[in-house]
Parts: structure tokens; C-alpha cells; sequence
């Protein structure tokens, strides 16, 4: 029998079942929130918060992640949900909705759980996007199928941590809102591109198969006007990861040379502009941490980049590259059964 609660006074529902009730009764759907600030300034620190409905599980999860003073930021917090999945608070975290679209507040309070506390608040900058419905599987099974919308914005307030106190001024950054299916442990290849320009944020959801070939991509500029963005129609990139020398270096298995990220991404706009992005930066948030980890642990993760435009604009941005199998990027698999063909590579072919 189907719970009915106060959820299910609203219209909104999209499938004949109470409204808690996801498409798919799926281990890994989430409905989740991302939020990631950095200066607008050049190389500073990176402020990420998330949070995460799990139905399935029955849960919801915040992550702290980032940097404060050179130093990483990583923590969870974990509590159960029985119909209070509208309570947008876990440990120390609270995200509220000030005025949808427009203004997000995020708490994070003081405690000894929480790497740095935070009250910030989020005000948009662009109008949000929209990304079409993308699937992928590997053979019969679901390993990807969501929604997305994401749109840039200022965040201003104060981030702490060991009693010091970090100002932010209108910095700015991305902010998402994704939900579906979504098994990382069996994700190829996706990059996530939110570039931050004065004239308005360009961003970017492009997934791979392993040998390359294109899964999904969707993305738009979105003017710093409120105007209407305008979608991405084609999209190329050619990015290295680097040493601690500045040199290009494979990130074979866990990346343990990989300081940093440089290269050139293309994009096309419907319309027809076009604007090539060439960047450098450095770790933000890593996502693996060498060979104590299990080949299931995602590589790559989060890059804080200096970038500038083909028209001569400079900004800045933060470029997510991760996945479990690629033959650029991640050339030595780091788990099995893989999409398209649920089919890993032998031994032999892993030691090459």
C-alpha cells in the first residue's frame, strides 16, 4: 500500500502512485542539490555543498568538499527519512529555498562533525537551464537515466573553519539540481564544464562510452542578463591531466601524478557561435587518492580552472572529469561491466 502524506495534497504528480514514489524503484536514484562557489578573483579557495534523497534507502546525505586555506574539505552526513524528504537538513546542514529559481540560503553550524561551518546565500546571476532526459545501459541494465538543471549565480557570506573566518563577496559559481538513476560505480566517462565570464556562465553535461564514442551532451551559455540561454549543439574537447612539474602525464589507475588539468574545450551554440575555452588549474576536489582504495573509488574529480575565451574573455571554472574507463582519460579500468556491452577487458588487457 502507497503512503499518502502531505506531499500528496499538492498537484505535481507525474506517474499514477503517491508522490513519493519514484519512476523506478532503483538503488541509485537520487534527487539531488550541488552548489560550488570559487573566486572570481583567480586561484582561491573552493566552497562545495551538496545534498541527496536516496527513496530507496530511505536516506539523505550532505557532502562538504573543497578547500579552505590550501587545505582539502571532506565530510558526510547521513540521516534516515520517513516522509520528511521536504526537511532539507542533515547533521549541521540546512538548505532552504528562499524564492524558487531565484535566492538558496545555505547553513552549515558550527560542530565538531563539520570540517567548516558556512552561512551563505546563493543569488542567481543567470536563468536556469534545463538538460533533456539522458539514458545509458549496459545491456539490460539501468546504469544511467535523469533530469538536470543547473544556473550560475553569486554567493556571498562567511565560511569558517578553525575560528577563521572567510568573507565571501559575490563569488561566483553553478548550482544543480539533478534526479534519477545514476550508478557512478559504472559511469565511463562524464564531464561537467561550468565556466564562469562576465557575460554569463557556459556549461556543459557530455558523457562517453569507453572507446569515446558520444553518449549525451547538452549544456548552454546562459547570459548573465536572465535572458533565455542558449542550448550547446556541439561540443569538443582535448585536455591533459599534468605533474607537479607541469607536464603531461596519464592518470593510469589513481592518478597518483595528477596535480592539474590543461587543455582547450570547443563549444557551438545553436546559432552558430562558437567559443573555444583554454584553460590550466589545479585540484579542487579529487575523487581518488591512490592505490589504498578500492578500483570502484570514481578517478578523476573536480578541477578548479583559469580560462579564457576566444574572444579575449578571461574567467574562471570548474571542470569536473571522472568516470571509471576511458582510453584518454582514464585508460586502465577501475571496475566491470561496463557500458555498452556490459563487458570489461580481460587481465592481460588491464596490465597493458
Amino acid at each position: 500500500m502507497g503512503v499518502f502524506d502531505s506531499a500528496d495534497e499538492r498537484f505535481g504528480h507525474q506517474i499514477p502512485e503517491p508522490f513519493r514514489s519514484t519512476e523506478v524503484h532503483h538503488q541509485h536514484w537520487r534527487e539531488s542539490l550541488f552548489f560550488i562557489a570559487q573566486s572570481p578573483d583567480g586561484p582561491d579557495d573552493v566552497t562545495i555543498l551538496t545534498l541527496a534523497h536516496f527513496p530507496a534507502r530511505g536516506v539523505m546525505d550532505s557532502l562538504q568538499l573543497g578547500r579552505f586555506a590550501g587545505e582539502p574539505i571532506l565530510m558526510r552526513h547521513e540521516r534516515s527519512v520517513d516522509g520528511d524528504f521536504d526537511d532539507f537538513r542533515v547533521g549541521p546542514v540546512l538548505i532552504d529555498i528562499v524564492e524558487p529559481k531565484r535566492v538558496v540560503h545555505l547553513v552549515v553550524e558550527e560542530s565538531d562533525s563539520a570540517p567548516v561551518s558556512m552561512n551563505l546565500t546563493f543569488t542567481a546571476r543567470t536563468a536556469p537551464y534545463g538538460l533533456r532526459r539522458g539514458t545509458m545501459r549496459a545491456g539490460h541494465e539501468l546504469i544511467w537515466d535523469q533530469r538536470h538543471m543547473f544556473q550560475s549565480g553569486w554567493f556571498s557570506g562567511t565560511v569558517t573553519r578553525g575560528g577563521v573566518t572567510k568573507y565571501l563577496d559575490k563569488w561566483w559559481g553553478q548550482r544543480d539540481h539533478s534526479w534519477g538513476i545514476r550508478n557512478h560505480a559504472r559511469c565511463p566517462l562524464w564531464m561537467w564544464t561550468p565556466i564562469q565570464l562576465e557575460e554569463g556562465m557556459l556549461s556543459i553535461w557530455h558523457w562517453e562510452y569507453p572507446n569515446g564514442a558520444r553518449v549525451y551532451t547538452d549544456g548552454c551559455f546562459a547570459p548573465s542578463d536572465m535572458s533565455e540561454p542558449i542550448p550547446v549543439i556541439d561540443f569538443a574537447h582535448d585536455l591533459t591531466w599534468l605533474d607537479a612539474h607541469g607536464n603531461s602525464t596519464s592518470y593510469e589507475r589513481f592518478g597518483d601524478d595528477v596535480v592539474g588539468l590543461a587543455g582547450r574545450l570547443t563549444f557551438t551554440l545553436q546559432g552558430g557561435r562558437r567559443i573555444v575555452v583554454d584553460a590550466t588549474g589545479r585540484w579542487a576536489q579529487r575523487y581518488s587518492f591512490g592505490g589504498s582504495q578500492t578500483p570502484q573509488t570514481l578517478g578523476g574529480g573536480l578541477s578548479e580552472m583559469q580560462v579564457t575565451t576566444s574572444d579575449g574573455a578571461k574567467g574562471t571554472a570548474i571542470y569536473e572529469v571522472t568516470g571509471q574507463w576511458h582510453h584518454r582519460y582514464f585508460p586502465l579500468p577501475r571496475g566491470e561491466k561496463f557500458p555498452p556491452d556490459a563487458q570489461s577487458p580481460g587481465d592481460d588487457e588491464r596490465a597493458r
